[in-house]
């Protein structure tokens, strides 16, 4: 079994949240995680984006950088990019068997008494080529949560936590308080703790966590700089991307106290000259007409899509919908209601994935004014919308959004 297949069979034993399995296999492996500064960036909505911005400005600062986030689109090496770019597949894979002959060892030990979750493995992976790679800081996405997920062994410079919204409410919570206490499991001592826009529960928990631990917080949207930016178009469309925004320059501005001087212009840069596909971004298929994907996933994910279409008149507009078992998928749908003039239902090859006909009727439900349309294949879902309207969109699932997009771009789509 090659190291990468030895890896995706970890799947089978889904999501495990807690330290122990991470710790010992980072100690097997010497530490890694030591070798280089980090930034932690933590929240329901938002990291992501936040990751590319932060990790973009410190490139433009002169640092070497390594980014970490997941999901993956479409291949795993795209979880790992140093410099902005993604690792080749040799690269990860050589990582990997270093990982497992960690793993390996700590088993025969003793001291790795369970066997590793995909996410563990793939995190050390992602620390080790860091290290090998000398880079000067990683950024880190939090996978699931904060208090217990894997990344959380990280001593750093920075955290930040973007949103709180409901999603995971199996893994972490029913309440936004619930949530925020996992999330606020990031926060370190004398680490500034960094936060976004928050409702008043959340935030209120939050500052309990960071207080109890002595992490200062900065209040992206309370804080007042000494710097003067100039007028700037965001990379990244959405009005919610200025949210992200105001957490992406606290958590610089914190870094060029704190770390390293950061210019203004870097700060800028990484604003205006960030990517992170798959969100918000309008693909053109060989075929004719525009797609716009997005890897709204949950009901503030889906919030945001739904203000994005009707802030740039595109509403009423077809809408393929790929949704997961465990989604609250009313909560999802409901503000896309005002904006969809049809859904196509689909699905995507996932053990937790609805089908497209149980998909299907439960949209019919919930947009009973609404025309249904099922197709199982996504590629023939887009064509469906598409068939409908010179411009349709696809959203619901990371899952669905990422090997269609590598598909349509394999098959000639221009993206922008």
């Amino acid at each position: 079994m090659s190291p990468l297949e030895r890896l995706f069979a970890l799947e089978q034993f889904g999501i495990k949240l807690g330290l122990d399995n991470i710790r010992a296999i980072l100690a097997a492996l010497d530490h890694p995680e030591r070798a280089w500064r980090s930034v932690h960036i933590a929240g329901t909505n938002g990291k992501g984006s936040v990751v590319a911005m932060v990790e973009r400005g410190l490139r433009a600062a002169g640092l070497k950088t390594g980014r970490y986030t997941s999901p993956h689109l479409d291949v795993i090496e795209e979880r790992v990019a140093i410099n902005g770019e993604a690792v080749e597949r040799p690269t990860f894979t050589a990582a990997t068997e270093v990982v497992f002959a960690a793993v390996d060892e700590a088993t025969r030990t003793g001291t790795l008494t369970a066997v590793p979750t995909f996410f563990e493995v793939s995190t050390a992976v992602a620390f080790e080529i860091f290290r090998q790679a000398r880079v000067d800081v990683a950024i880190v996405e939090v996978g699931l949560g904060g208090r217990f997920d894997a990344t959380n062994v990280l001593t750093p410079e920075i955290t930040a936590i973007t949103s709180i919204a409901l999603d995971h409410e199996r893994h972490l919570g029913t309440t936004l308080s619930q949530i925020a206490f996992e999330k606020a499991g990031i926060a370190k001592p004398d680490t500034p703790l960094v936060v976004g826009r928050l409702p008043g529960e959340a935030a209120r928990r939050i500052a309990t966590v960071a207080a109890a631990v002595s992490a200062p917080i900065i209040d992206a949207h309370g804080t007042t700089t000494d710097r003067i930016y100039p007028p700037l178009k965001l990379a990244l469309p959405g009005r919610h991307q200025l949210e992200n925004a105001a957490v992406a320059v606290a958590v610089l501005e914190a870094w060029s106290a704190r770390v390293s001087f950061v210019p203004t212009s870097a700060i800028v840069e990484g604003l205006t000259d960030c990517r992170w596909p798959a969100r918000l971004e309008w693909l053109r298929p060989a075929g004719g007409g525009e797609l716009l994907i997005d890897a709204a996933h949950n009901p503030a994910g889906a919030a945001a899509l739904a203000t994005y279409l009707q802030d740039t008149n595109l509403a009423p507009i077809p809408i393929v919908l790929a949704v997961m078992e465990d989604k609250d998928l009313t909560g999802m749908v409901k503000p896309l209601l005002p904006v969809a003039s049809a859904f196509v239902a689909t699905t995507v090859p996932h053990p937790r994935a609805r089908t497209a006909e149980s998909l299907a009727a439960a949209l019919r439900v919930l947009a009973p004014t609404l025309p249904i349309e099922i197709e199982p294949e996504p590629e023939a879902a887009v064509a469906r919308a598409l068939a409908r309207s010179q411009r349709a969109v696809a959203a619901g699932s990371i899952y669905l959004i990422g090997p269609l997009r590598a598909r349509l771009i394999a098959g000639g789509a221009r993206s922008g």
